[in-house]
């Protein structure tokens, strides 16, 4: 990295960024395997901080959260070893509780709040900075220092910092104010060593936070109810390692099946597991795309070559993922008709349209949360800018569908979410190629 005095700018930086250059027209046709869950692999990551012990985590993928996150653990004194593609080794023995954790890798990762809980409930004390994360909208932490709250612990803000403190936190009934993914994760990973017992209402029942309960016991937690939006805890004295495995990532799998779709190509996708998208394979089907059943972990996506239109809206699991909408809101620029996509969770969700109606697809964004898309529209290969991870990802949906070469600009942010998703994506006959370059910003 090169740092040059701007003129009247203050301080440049030149950084690499990430460029994917896209050739659409082509349809993707093969067979594609889905990677480990980024959505769970966090939370799972996070809860080897709970031991002293090692935790060996296997269909882990090879991401920039996953890797920043190890990071925050490395600077504590944890020790995350790559023992091959998708196995990862954690040591935290030599986390003691004082060293904080690198606030620069905090404040790129939303999900580092995570670390929050397993710190208080193992030290007693935990210090650390606002998150950071996505811009898609205000996302605060109220949920996950209210759960903490409610199990003893004393909080204070000074300014900058959280700080929490507990001799041992006590077991207690939490009534989270949402269904929330990671504040459900926070809460329940500082429940498993409380005294006493701890019953989690209205608790997230998503896969994901499924795959961290299944995964917490085998580590020596005592936990029922998963699936349902009641958790109960009993709390342990401590927990030991072993060996935890991470679910195929649904997002992914509902993306690719999109992907199919819009390039009226054939695609077999391994790790859709159909128990974890029943509404997407839903509205999949409703939008005219020809989905068929392989085995409860796979999916084939057949050619398909009319789309109809669909009502979108968003919602807590088991309900259609915010996660997923921004994929759709592309296929929908392809299907016959009006559409309409309501996003109930996040405002800046709905952005990436004003990145399409550059490549020439038709949308009204009416508010923050709802907008109109007619359809079909021809699009048209651009130059168009990530705006977050999903977002990202929807962008090559579009140019793999448009006529011409597109160039996607922050694609390092689609690698967040997304395992070698270009290489992937060249797997199936796509034209799609990865440039990074260096780039000037203003700091």
């Amino acid at each position: 990295m090169d740092i040059v005095l701007g003129l009247g700018f203050g301080i440049i930086v030149e950084v690499m960024a990430t460029k994917l250059i896209v050739e659409g027209g082509h349809k993707l046709t093969g067979v594609v395997r889905v990677s480990g869950s980024k959505n769970a692999a966090l939370p799972i990551l996070a809860s080897t901080l709970l031991t002293a012990e090692p935790v060996v985590i296997h269909n882990m993928p090879d991401i920039k959260d996953i890797r920043v996150l190890g990071e925050i653990i490395e600077s504590m004194g944890g020790k995350v070893e790559w023992l091959g593609e998708g196995i990862v080794r954690v040591d935290n023995s030599g986390i003691d509780g004082e060293k904080e954790p690198d606030y620069k890798k905090i404040k790129q990762l939303r999900a580092s709040i995570m670390i929050m809980g397993p710190l208080l409930t193992r030290f007693g004390q935990v210090r650390m900075s606002m998150p950071g994360g996505c811009h898609i909208g205000p996302r605060p932490i109220d949920v996950h220092l209210d759960g903490m709250e409610a199990l003893g612990a004393k909080i204070t803000n000074d300014g900058e910092y959280y700080i929490l403190n507990a001799n041992r936190l006590q077991g207690t009934k939490v009534v989270l104010d949402e269904m929330s993914v990671t504040g459900t994760s926070n809460v329940l990973m500082a429940a498993v060593m409380a005294g006493g017992t701890t019953e989690i209402r209205l608790a997230a029942a998503e896969p994901e936070n499924n795959n961290l309960v299944a995964c917490l016991i085998k580590m020596g937690a005592k936990i029922s109810g998963a699936g349902t939006h009641t958790l109960i805890i009993n709390g342990v004295d401590k927990l030991h390692g072993g060996e935890v495995e991470v679910i195929p990532d649904r997002l992914e799998a509902g993306t690719f099946a999109v992907m199919a779709a819009v390039t009226q190509g054939e695609v077999t996708i391994q790790g859709y597991v159909w128990d974890h998208l029943d509404l997407v394979t839903n509205k999949l089907k409703e939008a005219g795309v020809r989905i068929e059943k392989v085995d409860a972990n796979t999916a084939k996506i057949l050619k398909t070559v009319s789309l109809k239109p669909v009502e979108i809206k968003t919602t807590v699991y088991p309900g259609f993922p915010t996660d997923l909408q921004a994929p759709f809101g592309t296929l929908l620029t392809q299907a016959a008709g009006t559409s309409k996509i309501h996003e109930t969770m996040y405002d800046g969700r709905l952005n990436y349209f004003k990145e399409l109606a550059k490549m020439g697809a038709t949308a009204d964004i009416l508010d923050p949360h709802r907008a109109v898309v007619s359809g079909p529209t021809v699009l048209y290969g651009k130059e168009i800018d990530s705006l977050d991870i999903r977002a990202g990802a929807t962008l090559v949906v579009a140019a793999l569908a448009a006529h011409g070469k597109s160039i996607i600009n922050q694609a390092e942010l689609i690698d967040r979410g997304y395992e070698r998703m270009d290489e992937k994506l060249r797997g199936l006959g796509a034209k799609i190629e990865r440039v990074e370059v260096e780039e000037p910003i203003a700091v």
